[in-house]
């Protein structure tokens, strides 16, 4: 499962992995939760031959996607994550699947240790590494009831590696960089050709570091929710971010 993540890195430094042309400035994003707007590329236009012009473009969607066939989205669960196991076979994912795969940048993840049946432990995974990485996206557009149309997506799940798996039994799907135009051309690759490409990360590949409840709640999105914490019931309470400081989370561009 992947219910939180965070974009830290700079728009210049997630466009170089991404392979796109430019991004316009977007604030450092701590705890990203879903229904909110997130960046994800997928494959652009064809370009002529010869051209150097990046054939990757950049969309905002909301996170939680919906089908083009839903009718009443208020009684339609939130998809914000898709299994891989069943992707092809899922009415609300294969089309997806099959025409717009994308890349969803991101500095890590939040994930939590549950605890007699409610969240327990939250800890931030992140690439031992550092920088910007890529989960597996799937992103459709909703044309609503009223005529006007909403992009929306969802984040790919695989079964957590050995070094997650204590924690939590899911997690994203991380493509490669060296896999990046394999899994975004739905031209030529069907989805049966890239479903290797939907596997854990190697069990080394995340560091797990454990933080304070602050992530719990979407109206803190300051860097000091992934400072190292433990939760306990004697556990001090860290200082709340100041109603109003999360107010450009909303709007990535």
């Amino acid at each position: 499962m992947c219910g939180r993540f965070a974009l830290t890195a700079t728009p210049d430094r997630t466009a170089a992995l991404l392979g796109l042309a430019e991004l316009e400035k977007f604030p450092a994003r701590y705890n990203i939760a879903p229904t909110q707007p997130v960046l994800m590329a997928l494959a652009g236009p064809q370009r002529a031959p010869g051209s150097n012009l990046p054939d990757r473009q950049a969309m905002l969607v909301r996170w939680g996607l919906i089908p083009a066939w839903v009718e009443d989205t208020k009684a339609f669960p939130l998809l914000f994550n898709a299994r891989s196991e069943g992707v092809l076979q899922k009415a609300s994912f294969k089309t997806a699947m099959r025409h717009r795969r994308a890349l969803v940048p991101a500095s890590g993840f939040y994930e939590w240790q549950q605890s007699g049946g409610k969240k327990g432990q939250p800890y931030w995974i992140r690439p031992k590494q550092g920088g910007v990485i890529a989960f597996a996206g799937l992103i459709e557009t909703y044309a609503e009831p009223g005529g006007s149309e909403m992009d929306t997506g969802a984040i790919l799940t695989i079964e957590a590696n050995a070094g997650i798996a204590h924690i939590h039994h899911r997690m994203p799907v991380v493509i490669e960089e060296r896999d990046f135009s394999r899994w975004l051309d739905c031209r030529t690759q069907e989805p049966r050709d890239v479903l290797d490409l939907l596997k854990p990360a190697e069990p080394d590949f995340f560091e797990v570091i454990p933080v304070s409840d602050l992530v719990n709640k979407v109206a803190n999105t300051g860097p000091e929710i992934q400072e190292r914490g433990v939760v306990g019931p004697q556990a001090e309470k860290v200082r709340r971010q100041k109603p109003g400081a999360n107010e450009n989370q909303m709007s990535l561009f």
